[in-house]
C-alpha cells in the first residue's frame, strides 16, 4: 500500500511537471486576502456584518446549544458521548480551574473558565471546516458566481482574542481589588521584604507585566491560529499559485494534509486549553495572599 501510494504520488508529480512545465509567477494572487474582512451586510456605524462576525455568532450558538443539549441528556449510566463530555468537564474543572485557584474561587469562576474554553475550542475547530466564504475568487457554476471554499477562524482575527483577553483582565483586576482593596491589591504586586528603590522598580515591572498579559493571552491565540491557517493555505496550493507551477501543489499537498490533521487534532485544543489555563492562573493570583 505504501509503495503504491508512493508510486502514484511520484507518477502524478512527473506527469504534472511534464504537462504543465514551468509557469509564470502570479503577481495578482494575494494570499493574505483570505483573511481580509469585507462587509457582507452594511449597517450604520461600525456594525457591518463580516465573516468574522458570522463565525463568532456561529461559534457562540454552537457553544450554547451543545451545553444545553448535553445538560438535558445526562444519564445515570453514561453513553460514549456523555463519557467524552465528562472527561472534558473533569479536565476543565480539575486541570484548569481547581489547579490554579482555591476551592471557593474555583466554584465561583468555573462556569466562566469553562465557557471561555469551550467557546475558543469550538471557534478554532469550525475554523478548519472549508466553507464558501472566499468572495474574491468566486467559482462560476452554470453562470452563477459562487464563493470559493476557504478556511477561516474568528480567532485568526486579533480583535476577537483581544476582547476575550480584556474581559479576563477586567475580571481578575476586579476580583483582586474586591479581595484586597485598591491599595492592598497594588501593594501585593511587590513581594514582602522588598523595600526602597527596588520596591519601586519591582512595582513598575509588575504593573507593566499585568498589561502585557493582554498580549500574552491575545497574541498567542491569534498568532498560532493565523499561522496554522496560512501554512495550510500555502501547502494546499498557495505556493503553486504564486509560482505558477502546478507540480509544486502536488508536491506539497501531503504536507498540507499532515499539517491540517495536526492543527485540528492538537493546536485547536491546545490553544483553548492554554488561554483558559492562563486566565485561571491570573484569577487565582489576583486574590492570593502571598506573592
Amino acid at each position: 500500500m505504501i509503495l503504491i501510494g508512493a508510486a502514484v504520488y511520484l507518477g502524478g508529480l512527473i506527469i504534472l511537471a511534464v504537462v504543465t512545465g514551468g509557469g509564470k509567477k502570479n503577481e495578482e494572487y494575494q494570499p493574505q486576502n483570505e483573511f481580509k474582512l469585507e462587509p457582507w451586510i452594511n449597517l450604520p456605524g461600525p456594525f457591518d456584518i463580516t465573516k468574522a462576525v458570522a463565525y463568532v455568532v456561529v461559534a457562540a450558538a454552537i457553544t450554547v446549544y451543545c451545553m444545553i443539549w448535553i445538560a438535558k441528556r445526562m444519564q445515570a449510566r453514561p453513553n460514549r458521548v456523555q463519557t467524552l463530555v465528562e472527561t472534558v468537564f473533569n479536565v476543565m474543572r480539575d486541570n484548569i480551574t481547581r489547579a490554579n485557584m482555591s476551592s471557593t474561587m474555583a466554584a465561583k469562576w468555573f462556569p466562566f473558565i469553562a465557557s471561555l474554553f469551550l467557546f475558543i475550542w469550538i471557534s478554532n475547530l469550525i475554523g478548519y471546516i472549508p466553507v464558501p466564504t472566499n468572495t474574491e475568487h468566486p467559482i462560476s457554476v452554470f453562470g452563477l458566481e459562487i464563493p470559493a471554499f476557504a478556511i477561516y477562524a474568528a480567532t485568526a482575527n486579533l480583535s476577537i482574542p483581544l476582547v476575550l483577553a480584556l474581559v479576563v483582565f477586567i475580571a481578575y483586576t476586579v476580583e483582586g481589588v474586591r479581595a484586597k482593596g485598591s491599595i492592598g491589591y497594588l501593594k501585593a504586586l511587590v513581594p514582602k521584604g522588598v523595600t526602597g528603590g527596588m520596591a519601586v522598580f519591582i512595582f513598575m515591572l509588575e504593573l507593566f507585566s499585568n498589561f502585557l498579559r493582554l498580549i500574552s493571552l491575545s497574541v498567542r491565540l491569534f498568532a498560532n491560529i493565523l499561522a496554522g491557517h496560512f501554512i495550510i493555505l500555502f501547502m494546499a496550493g498557495g505556493i503553486a499559485v504564486l509560482l505558477g507551477i502546478a507540480a509544486v501543489g502536488w508536491l506539497t499537498l501531503p504536507l498540507a494534509v499532515i499539517l491540517f490533521t495536526f492543527e485540528v487534532g492538537l493546536v485547536a485544543t491546545l490553544q483553548a486549553f492554554i488561554f483558559a489555563t492562563m486566565s485561571s492562573i491570573y484569577l487565582g493570583d489576583a486574590v492570593a495572599q502571598d506573592h
